[in-house]
């Protein structure tokens, strides 16, 4: 599947290019001042152009569509997905799920990164005991499942929500630390390693500590040993010169140059089942041709198609007892789970959107309702946290031992006056906001931090209606006495939903409106996971043939 430019972007192209052939260089359109020049400030525009996805993603155009739609029933009696239209805004998946072999490239990289840290390692191993049943003979696949090479394309089993959510950092740095190394803007691969070997040795930083993306866009990772020889051009009349004959100011690079990838991460509930149904086929003309019951077109479970009819379209349980059929033909040819490109792949080009394993998704499980829901980008899970301050004032992240910002609970729900917010960094007390709790050291001051970097607990502020403020809404507008969560009920703030049927359940499971949920800390045989990235920019991915505005360029501004 290719990634095409938007309208949008090819807009921006070709103006780039005609401006480029008449040698006119660009310019503000409302302050005229001329883009890209060092002597006048050195203000920089960007080239505007569609990103493209990170390694192993597709993209997703994003629409409008009944979220809970897909089901017929609700053999559980949960009433737990309310039919609700809502819109979910253009996004990239991963064409599969992560598999074996990702997971052991993690902790390969682990291992060699930090290899004294047993724990690190430790909890980053999936729960390979899941397999284990008190009436089953599954300890073949306790000691070989995850490691052994005939199942390296099967997806990773026994791995918790927060693992998942770790996973997806790790990729994060690893896609981008590669961009910029290949690329020349850090270091390359063969010059950072000691060895001259790929990968391996630990990465950046102005010590040892791996790279970050977020430490980095931060300012916080350059210097000799770790910028590469092909940095950004910097045009500020602030830059230094570097060091060397004819050396020119150079920079990291920054958000602003649209080179580094988002974050990976896991899509929202919302996202998945959007992504699973891939109504996109079934679509002309905003117009919806026939709904879907799986990730497939049809009622049924069996391909219609001549040269594959009959063939099981996912990797399910028929029935009891029946997990892959009778010996000689089996009819989805796996008993556990299959490799991850196995069956045919929905209209958005993902496979096992339906069946092999279920998959986590980001989001908080409650029963749902019209009244608790958004319907745009809906979403259960926004616990509000900021970038703790090192150094308030040079704007230095604190991190901790594995290089990593380290994130406290938002302490407000808007931006802050200056002085309240370096207070707040400070460990002091606001003085423009009030406090739900008196401060915890003396004259009207949090308690001295114990390293000297890292500021003490401050109290929590509030609103100006006293009302004390949350960064977690995961439980708002929730009337269930929390107190009683985990008493007498499973649903708490650490229960997460996985969606889309496993080889181990019944095709009612396959639809993509029904959800389950699990505690973010316990796994399964039968949930694996797929990441996701948002996309910036235009919400159209594949314009040709669709009609569109022309796009007119700004009126030139000449001084006189």
């Amino acid at each position: 599947m290719k990634i095409l430019f938007t309208k949008t972007a090819l807009v921006f192209v070709a103006a780039a290019a005609l401006v480029s052939s008449c040698s006119k260089p660009p310019q503000s359109s409302k302050t005229g001042l001329v883009y890209n020049n060092k002597n006048n400030g050195g203000y920089e525009r960007y080239r505007q152009t569609h990103p493209a996805p990170g390694p192993g993603l597709v993209p997703i155009e994003g629409g409008t569509f009944v979220m809970g739609g897909s089901a017929d029933q609700d053999v559980t009696y949960d009433y737990n997905n309310v039919r609700r239209r809502v819109s979910v805004p253009s996004f990239y998946m991963d064409e599969t799920e992560v598999a074996n072999q990702d997971w052991l490239d993690y902790l390969h990289w682990i291992s060699v990164t930090f290899p004294q840290d047993r724990e690190l390692y430790y909890n980053a191993l999936p729960d390979t005991l899941v397999w284990r049943k008190p009436l089953s003979y599954n300890d073949p696949y306790v000691d070989n499942y995850l490691r052994h090479p005939a199942f390296q394309d099967y997806p990773v089993v026994g791995v918790s929500w927060d693992q998942a959510q770790e996973y997806c950092q790790w990729r994060t740095d690893r896609t981008n630390e590669n961009i910029l190394r290949e690329t020349g803007r850090l270091v390359t691969w063969k010059d950072q390693s000691a060895k001259g070997k790929k990968g391996a040795a630990p990465a950046t930083g102005t010590t040892s500590e791996p790279f970050n993306t977020v430490i980095y866009l931060n300012g916080q990772t350059k210097g000799p040993g770790i910028d590469g020889k092909k940095m950004m051009p910097n045009i500020s009349p602030n830059a230094v010169a570097g060091t060397g004959k004819n050396a020119k100011p150079v920079r990291p690079v920054r958000m602003e140059d649209g080179i580094l990838k988002q974050a990976y991460r896991l899509p929202s509930e919302a996202e998945w089942e959007y992504a699973a149904l891939a109504l996109a086929g079934n679509t002309e003309f905003e117009n919806i041709n026939d709904g879907k019951m799986y990730a497939w077109n049809g009622m049924g479970v069996r391909s219609s198609k001549s040269k594959t009819r009959g063939l099981i379209l996912a990797n399910f349980k028929r029935g009891a007892g029946d997990n892959a059929g009778v010996g000689g033909y089996l009819n989805d040819k796996a008993d556990i789970t299959a490799p991850v490109r196995s069956y045919p792949p929905n209209d958005f080009g993902l496979f096992n959107m339906s069946g092999n394993v279920n998959e986590w998704v980001q989001d908080t499980y409650r029963q749902t309702s019209f009244e608790e829901t958004e319907d745009f980008n809906p979403f259960r899970g926004n616990q509000y946290t900021n970038n703790r301050l090192a150094d308030p004032t040079k704007g230095l992240y604190a991190k901790d031992k594995y290089g990593r910002p380290i994130k406290d609970p938002a302490k407000s729900n808007k931006k802050m006056k200056y002085a309240d917010y370096l207070a707040l960094q400070l460990g002091q007390q606001p003085n423009t906001v009030n406090s739900a709790t008196p401060p915890n050291g003396a004259n009207g001051t949090a308690a001295a931090p114990s390293n000297g970097t890292t500021p003490a607990p401050v109290s929590t502020l509030v609103k100006d209606s006293g009302k004390k403020y949350d960064p977690d809404f995961r439980g708002e507008k929730d009337t269930v006495n929390t107190t009683l969560y985990g008493t007498t009920t499973l649903v708490n703030d650490h229960s997460k939903v996985y969606k889309g049927g496993s080889w181990n359940d019944l095709a009612y499971w396959m639809n993509p409106a029904t959800r389950r949920f699990m505690d973010e800390d316990e796994s399964s045989a039968e949930v694996g996971f797929r990441c996701a990235m948002t996309l910036v920019g235009a919400p159209e991915i594949y314009p040709n043939g669709k009609p569109h505005y022309p796009v007119k360029k700004p009126k030139g501004f000449k001084a006189k």
